[in-house]
């Protein structure tokens, strides 16, 4: 069995090449030749800590595993992110594990490919203003990935913390694009695309706050009773996302289905739009919503990319389990 340590994986994975499996990946599924497994996901009772597993098989890549980890809230007073991770690999004609990869960076990494998978298929062509709400660790990695999508002249943003905008600020002044903080209000009103990016368990972003036209990627709700906006604004979109029965279950969708706004079976795969099968944005008046939960899929499909990578590389390292 190959091991690929956090380190490895960092110096490997950047944005193009996380950003290509997950584009892969996402058409495999929508094309059938690629499956989720059931998420299993639970509350420890134990540091307030949410532990579970996400699993499928892509038969296009040939990657079958799984992700094992949660999300520990205590973590940040003690040196660690808050999200832990670690992907298991195993050889589909075998069973036999095949490689053991460190998922907290590359979680980040294809979390961010997703939304901007999203920004690239579905935000206007001519986007100026990129909107984010959230300035936690996951938040650098969403606006890297999004400022190489579209011709951004100028990131804004709002927190619940302020001082935490800092955060987006130095990533922004990196990256060279003026940044601004803002409220909710002004925002919604002067963004192009918006990325929602928290823990939040009640709507943060409110239908009145968007203007038509606007892309939202709301990447923060993967759990049940999580919520970044108000189920008025999910149902006033075109909504797409990684996988729809998980978006009605656990991801941004949740609240609009299950009060009868929106319809499961209208939340469109964006994997159907890169495979050319369904139509994206239809017009520059229209609200796109991508709800993007996180699936199994995208993390096999980083850490398979990794592995080949550290192979390549003579970066790996083997483990001889018997």
């Amino acid at each position: 069995m190959l091991l690929v340590t956090e380190d490895t994986a960092k110096s490997l994975i950047g944005m193009p090449e996380a950003f290509e499996a997950v584009e892969s990946v996402f058409a495999a599924m929508a094309n059938g030749d690629a499956r989720n497994f059931p998420v299993v996901r639970e509350a420890l009772g134990h540091a307030d800590a949410l532990y579970g597993f996400k699993s499928g098989f892509d038969t296009t890549a040939m990657a079958l595993g799984l992700k094992a980890g949660g999300y520990w809230p205590g973590n940040a007073d003690k040196g660690l992110t808050n999200h832990q991770s670690t992907v298991f690999l195993f050889d589909p004609d075998t069973g036999r594990p095949a490689a053991m990869v460190a998922g907290n960076y590359l979680t980040a990494a294809r979390t961010a490919a997703a939304s901007s998978v999203s920004i690239r298929y579905l935000a206007r062509e001519d986007s100026k203003v990129l909107g984010m709400v959230g300035a936690g660790f996951q938040s650098a990695f969403q606006m890297r990935a999004a400022l190489r999508q579209r011709n951004f002249e100028k990131v804004i943003g709002w927190n619940l913390h302020p001082e935490m905008l800092s955060n987006l600020e130095k990533v922004a002044s990196e990256e060279g694009v003026p940044f601004e903080s803002v409220s909710l209000e002004r925002l919604g009103a002067d963004a192009d695309v918006i990325i929602t990016i928290t823990s939040s368990f009640e709507p943060i972003l409110l239908a009145e706050h968007v203007t038509p036209g606007t892309h939202i990627a709301c990447m923060g709700t993967d759990t049940v009773g999580k919520q970044e906006v108000d189920e008025k604004l999910v149902a006033a979109a075109r909504v797409f996302t990684d996988e729809p029965a998980q978006a009605a279950q656990l991801g941004e969708c949740q609240h609009a289905v299950a009060a009868g706004l929106v319809d499961e079976q209208s939340i469109v795969p964006v994997g159907a739009i890169i495979a050319g099968t369904q139509q994206g944005r239809a017009s520059d008046e229209d609200i796109t919503l991508f709800d993007g939960t996180g699936v199994g899929l995208q993390d096999l499909a980083v850490a398979r990319r990794a592995v080949e990578l550290a192979r390549e590389s003579g970066q790996a390292q083997q483990i001889d389990l018997g």
